[in-house]
């Protein structure tokens, strides 16, 4: 029997999802490829206590800064506070948990996890702070720190488009954390852009196979927020 992916809106998309306490995966760079709109109804749902693994934190008033507006994330594991003002705040007051990973061993945490790959070793951090607690081995006559994989209860992530049965495409640089955490978590829940019939995507563009994707809510005309805008200046006349 065939399965409806497709929800009306985000809300719908995530009921019965959502509990306190969860470790939850947003994909996403900054303010690129974010689900904005499930992180939003995520706030709406006053669930307290969540641990988010994201690259950053978004800004203050946008992306998973909202969550930490509403003092609904009591740990990130993340790379980047950036320009998150309210993140480093919270942090500096002892009123968040931050767990700092490298970029590119979050990136390979999450790869671990939804390869079924408890743990890897690797150089980076070797030597620092990022090594303490964890067992360091040497291989070939190198350390390596040993990192878990990472596994969420959700997922939330942007995909420009998706067919019906959540077959989705990534687009340029929003194709960045949302595959690898698609592919990590019990529940996966995707926000798009366009939504097109089963069989319009050609299975070579495919970045995502849709067996990953259990709820798809379509998100048509969605506002792009900024994080820096950069321009470049006239030339004098």
């Amino acid at each position: 029997m065939a399965v409806n992916k497709v929800y009306p809106d985000a809300a719908a998309a995530l009921s019965g999802v959502m509990r306190d306490d969860m470790l939850v995966m947003s994909g996403g760079f900054g303010l690129c490829g974010i689900p904005s709109v499930l992180i939003e109804a995520i706030r709406d749902t006053g669930v307290k206590g969540l641990t988010v693994v994201s690259n950053n934190a978004g800004i203050d008033d946008a992306g998973l800064g909202l969550l930490l507006q509403t003092r609904q994330i009591k740990k990130m594991i993340s790379s980047y506070v950036g320009e998150n003002k309210t993140f480093a705040e919270q942090f500096l007051a002892g009123e968040l948990e931050i767990e700092f990973n490298p970029q590119g061993t979050l990136a390979e945490r999450v790869r671990a996890g939804g390869a079924g790959i408890p743990a890897f070793f690797t150089k980076t951090g070797v030597g620092t702070q990022i090594a303490e607690g964890k067992e360091v081995r040497e291989f070939d006559g190198a350390k390596y720190v040993m990192e878990r994989g990472l596994f969420a209860d959700l997922a939330i992530i942007h995909a420009w488009k998706a067919d019906t049965e959540g077959n989705l495409v990534y687009r340029k640089t929003a194709r960045n954390f949302n595959p690898m955490m698609a592919t990590a978590a019990h529940m996966v829940v995707v926000q798009v852009e366009h939504l097109v019939p089963v069989g319009e995507i050609d299975p070579d563009h495919i970045h995502t196979p849709g067996i990953f994707v259990n709820r798809i809510v379509h998100v048509p005309g969605l506002e792009k927020r900024i994080e820096q805008r950069t321009v470049t200046k006239r030339a004098a006349a």
